[in-house]
């Protein structure tokens, strides 16, 4: 996957683009739709369940914002527990 920042123009120059094609097929029928939701301003305001997040950064042994990033990425909602071998364990963890 690509991110990129366009302006309006670019935007608008680049919808055209796709529009004036003979045939849209369905890649470009998402890049369309993709197009549409660009603009971030035009975005609703998003909400978290943040006690659930807290609750699966808990579980886990992650941070919050790694919940957040696995969600988003389409990852389940539920706490797995965090595994390490014996071996891992007994390392000491470099100093960040």
């Amino acid at each position: 996957m690509w991110s990129i920042k366009l302006t309006d123009s670019q935007r608008e120059a680049v919808r055209a683009l796709i529009e004036g094609r003979d045939e849209v097929g369905p890649s470009l029928a998402g890049a369309l739709e993709a197009l549409d939701f660009a603009r971030w301003d035009d975005l609703p305001d998003a909400a978290l369940p943040w006690e659930h997040v807290s609750l699966l950064a808990d579980a886990q042994g992650i941070s919050e914002a790694d919940v957040v990033w696995d969600l988003a990425a389409g990852l389940p909602a539920t706490a797995r527990p965090k595994l390490r071998s014996k071996a891992l364990a007994r390392r000491p963890r470099p100093a960040a």
